[in-house]
């Protein structure tokens, strides 16, 4: 019974993954407006209400694939065994990567459907700007925990200061019609900037 359990639990998760990628392809071709649930189930190869099995609307596919991949941008960050901005450097470009790659119609219909916190129904979508926060302040805890950051460092702060230039960035990203490389305005500043913001907390040069 458990290895019939686990069967069915993997196709539901591949479905579920078949569906987000349908949807994500469907959605940065033609925009989610233009977009039909119909259209998803049919590039997936199964029935209308399979759809609703995973999902109660097109817009929870576009929040659950960003939730997904930053998490794992996360984690890969954390992991990395470089210096402090080196890790908050791959951290801040993989993370403007990821949206870049996305597409432009995509990263503009995930704030279209996020900006106001009071019209999302699902609570981890509610709080993504709390979550990247939580993920900042992550990386620069484990900062002082190695010792690369004083003790005394405001990494709520900093914290808050960097996710800004994240959303600031990704703003005039979706506003210019996507006319630049999103990853790579970030990786300008964080090879210009950065460090200035950082300077005053590092303990010592190998940070």
């Amino acid at each position: 019974m458990s290895e019939k359990m686990t069967n069915r639990q993997r196709a539901a998760l591949e479905t579920r993954r078949k569906l987000m990628e349908a949807a994500k392809t469907i959605i940065c071709d033609k925009g989610l407006v233009n977009t039909s649930i119909e259209e998803i189930t049919r590039a997936c190869g199964v029935s209308s209400g399979t759809f609703y099995t995973y999902f109660k609307r097109k817009e929870d596919v576009v929040f659950a694939l960003s939730r997904e991949m930053y998490q794992e941008i996360y984690e890969k960050a954390q992991a990395h065994e470089g210096p402090l901005l080196e890790r908050l450097t791959w951290y801040m470009v993989n993370f403007s990567d990821y949206i870049e790659k996305g597409g432009l119609k995509l990263c503009q219909e995930w704030v279209r459907n996020t900006v106001d916190p009071d019209l999302v129904e699902n609570p981890d979508d509610r709080n993504k700007l709390d979550m990247d926060l939580d993920s900042m302040q992550g990386m620069l805890e484990r900062g002082v925990q190695r010792g690369e950051l004083k003790q005394d460092t405001p990494v709520e702060t900093l914290a808050h200061t960097l996710v800004d230039v994240l959303y600031g960035e990704m703003l005039c990203w979706d506003m210019s019609g996507g006319a630049y490389c999103f990853a790579e305005r970030t990786r300008e500043f964080c090879g210009l900037f950065l460090p200035a913001v950082m300077q005053l907390y590092l303990n010592g040069k190998d940070a």
